[in-house]
């Protein structure tokens, strides 16, 4: 008969910027505006100085370039991370909103919806909603488990959130967030 396993957190630190901070962006290729919008949301854009351009960049392409349904969806994802990133939960999730309006299954939009609502003090709904987009398969399954666990922990079920951040850890293992949650908890048998 296995032993049980009791998992306890050492001590929990308000974490709604990292929630925030943990937005799944979706990649898309070529020279536009919308690519200029992915990169900057991937945080490696050296071209665009400051969010609120990169978010401009965004705008732009949404309102400017003749983008396939796909695309549009990818641009309102990316601004919507943007958005997360400084804090603008509102505008985040009416662009995550957007691009599940016009791609109803796309795992990113769930994914960050379900971080936005986190960020704005909905754990339980942002939790399903992570779990939903979970099952879709995101390309960026990290971040997800990551922001889940914020949620689980905010809610008090700490198992669930110590073994969700074990899963982010080990599908990034050099992603130093998880490593450094997973180090306040304490495991041991009865």
């Amino acid at each position: 008969m296995p032993a049980r396993v009791w998992i306890a957190s050492v001590a929990f630190v308000g974490l709604l910027s990292a929630a925030g901070s943990a937005g799944a962006e979706v990649t898309i290729i070529g020279n536009g505006l919308a690519a200029e919008c992915s990169t900057a949301a991937t945080g490696v854009a050296n071209n665009l100085p400051t969010r609120r351009e990169a978010e401009s960049t965004c705008t732009l392409a949404i309102e400017g370039e003749p983008l396939s349904p796909h695309e549009a969806a990818a641009t309102y994802v990316n601004r919507g991370v943007l958005y997360l990133s400084d804090h603008a939960i509102a505008d985040a999730r009416r662009d995550f909103e957007q691009a599940l309006r016009i791609e109803p299954n796309l795992p990113e939009a769930l994914v960050d919806r379900g971080a936005a609502l986190i960020a704005g003090g909905h754990d339980k709904d942002g939790a399903e909603e992570i779990t939903r987009g979970l099952a879709l398969n995101p390309t960026q399954p990290e971040k997800a488990y990551y922001n889940r666990a914020v949620a689980e922990e905010r809610m008090g079920d700490v198992r669930s959130a110590y073994f969700d951040y074990r899963k982010a850890s080990e599908l990034k293992p050099d992603w130093p967030l998880p490593k450094t949650e997973l180090a306040r908890f304490r495991v041991s048998a009865p």
